[in-house]
């Protein structure tokens, strides 16, 4: 039976009796919502005290439906992202180094190779995030939008190195996927806001979270008509044989203060609440929090988890006492949840990303020259 209908039901025989209502009905929810978390998490108690409060139209903290906005960052905050790196670092990677449709030139290899190289001890140049960027707006060029979430998709059912029992299109936290419904079925609106490609969150939740396409926000590449070509959009007539292509012009790269921007202009409403992991995410998270209309919150994730997870204790401590010093409440996945990905879910610590991405591929203009 469908959990609030049921819950319906239990409200109406309650009001039948003459029974208090409140402390009930709120136990049984946070119970249905809250099955991947451990019920001492004070991460949980901390976002339902925030949520009974702010949905109470007694409260003087009342937040109107209309502006109930929550933002997520994706990897590392939605989904995993240590295996042993970014997913969408891992598309890039097989598309310039394994991609048979495609000839990569000599800039393009050289990104594609330091993404293999780095991954697995994480030794990625500073300025890796706009490499990236600028490659994949080239490597995924003349694609249609239909051809480029096929792409993703084929990735997303690959199973995941480093674990067992799980594809990529399986690695989402689990106790993050009920978060996200228990705040939908409290009015939130939820958006996503990642520096990956809106295009790949956009086919990577499909199933797995009810939020529509157009809350989608991410890393953006000019679009064009098929039979545009140097015509400016104004001077040009959409066909009907027409279609919808990516071009190899980066908009924008989604991170740090990119994503405030982005937030403002696309939703145009401040949030109340935001959710996100690591540096990139602290400006979206003070934007959030000096909501000055509103009774606001900001939760940082830390990957403290290395028995199910590939996650640093160490590192995440230094990174606890940080966030909290900034007035985020810090989710714990080690402590905080019962599962990540689900107990049939293993880690197994061991890695075939160097074989799976060798090559010994010639740049395209090397190639030209021998012919």
């Amino acid at each position: 039976m469908n959990k609030h209908f049921t819950r319906l039901i239990a409200l109406l025989l309650c009001a039948l009796m003459s029974i208090s209502l409140v402390p009930a009905a709120a136990e049984d929810a946070d119970e249905g919502y809250f099955s991947f978390w451990n019920p001492d998490a004070a991460s949980l108690e901390a976002l339902i005290d925030y949520v009974e409060d702010v949905t109470d139209p007694a409260s003087p903290n009342y937040i109107p439906s209309y502006d109930r906005i929550a933002v997520f960052d994706m990897d590392g905050t939605l989904m995993g992202e240590l295996y042993p790196t970014y997913l969408e670092y891992y598309m890039l990677a097989w598309r310039i180094l394994k991609d048979p449709t495609i000839q990569p030139d000599e800039e393009m290899l050289k990104v594609g190779r330091t993404l293999r190289d780095c991954a697995l001890d994480n030794s990625f140049p500073s300025d890796m995030p706009m490499q990236h960027a600028i490659q994949a707006a080239r490597a995924y060029a003349g694609m249609t939008l239909t051809e480029f979430s096929d792409f993703v998709t084929q990735i997303l059912l690959r199973e995941v190195d480093g674990f067992e029992g799980m594809t990529y299109a399986d690695s989402f936290y689990l106790p993050m996927v009920e978060l996200v419904e228990y705040l939908q079925d409290n009015g939130f609106k939820c958006y996503v806001c990642s520096g990956s490609d809106r295009f790949i969150c956009r086919t990577f939740i499909e199933g797995m979270l009810d939020i529509p396409y157009e809350n989608i926000i991410g890393m953006d590449v000019e679009l064009e008509a098929t039979g545009q070509g140097d015509t400016a959009g104004l001077d040009y007539v959409f066909t009907t044989i027409d279609d919808v292509v990516r071009t190899d012009r980066l908009l924008i790269k989604n991170l740090k203060t990119n994503k405030v921007l982005q937030i403002a202009q696309e939703i145009g409403r401040q949030p109340v609440l935001s959710f996100g992991n690591s540096s990139g995410d602290v400006s979206m998270h003070n934007y959030t929090i000096s909501n000055r209309v509103y009774k606001s919150a900001a939760f940082m994730l830390i990957a403290d988890d290395d028995v199910r997870d590939y996650g640093n204790p160490e590192k995440a401590k230094g990174l606890r006492e940080k966030w909290e010093q900034n007035g985020y409440t810090v989710i714990s996945m080690a402590n905080d949840w019962k599962t990540i990905y689900g107990e049939e879910v293993v880690k197994t610590g061991v890695f075939h990303w160097m074989e799976e991405l060798s090559e010994d591929r010639v740049p395209v203009s090397t190639a030209k020259e021998a012919e």
